[in-house]
């Protein structure tokens, strides 16, 4: 959960849980070559990490393992003062409630500082949403966290469009990234969130189909399905 912190005047950066941090020396006789980060798969555990934010007035700080027993979106994007960005954090903030009701912490993050997340937060985006951003603005200022991830553009110095859903047990269980010139649907991430939260409650015994949403058919995979789809499930569920 955030943590309000003091910040200075140093500019605050965004790391991953045990890589050393950029302006942190070294003790070695000998230069060591930096290690990559390790890459986030699907399926597996998100890389932790810890980084500042600007949260509900105050600069804090987030470790994303101290989200473990909740469901997360992690959401990734260019940069603050923005266009498509502008519309996509206030769509995520727009909808906040919707995700709380469904047991979600909703994280937003950026290279930029959360000096200018703040200047953003009651400069533009409060005008669109009404009382601004409810979740935390993260910082990735090294951009090491979303190198981790695999969404940080190095010769851009910024990072992709990038949405992760992480579940209670903190393994990436969807990613979306996209280029930065189209938004992303908050609705479909909803939907896949109910989605992903009925197969784990049914202990992975069920799966939904393409296009599902609550009320609509799930298959029970078995023997008996196979080549049987069709008796279970209709093409137009998939688009009604």
């Amino acid at each position: 959960m955030p943590k309000e912190k003091s910040v200075g005047c140093a500019t605050p950066t965004g790391g991953l849980v045990g890589e050393p941090q950029a302006n942190q020396p070294q003790q070695s006789n000998q230069p060591a070559a930096p290690e990559a980060p390790k890459m986030m798969q699907i399926g597996k555990k998100a890389p932790d990490f810890n980084a500042p934010c600007y949260y509900q007035g105050k600069f804090a700080s987030v470790q994303l393992s101290e989200y473990l027993g909740k469901w997360v979106v992690l959401c990734f994007y260019p940069g603050d003062f923005t266009f498509v960005c502008a519309t996509e954090v206030s769509a995520l903030a727009a909808k906040y409630q919707d995700f709380q009701d469904l047991g979600v912490e909703v994280l937003s993050m950026s290279v930029d500082s959360p000096f200018v997340h703040k200047m953003w937060q009651e400069h533009e985006l409060c005008k669109i949403v009404d009382g601004g951003v409810p979740f935390p603005m993260l910082s990735d200022g090294s951009g090491q966290v979303g190198a981790a991830f695999g969404v940080y553009d190095a010769e851009g110095g910024v990072d992709v469009r990038g949405r992760f859903l992480i579940d209670p047990d903190g393994v990436v269980q969807a990613m979306e990234v996209i280029t930065p010139s189209v938004g992303r649907n908050v609705a479909e991430t909803l939907r896949q969130i109910k989605a992903f939260q009925l197969v784990r409650e049914s202990g992975d015994t069920k799966v939904t189909p393409s296009g599902w949403k609550p009320g609509k058919t799930v298959l029970t995979p078995g023997e008996d399905l196979v080549g049987n789809v069709w008796k279970e499930w209709k093409l137009e569920d998939a688009f009604n």
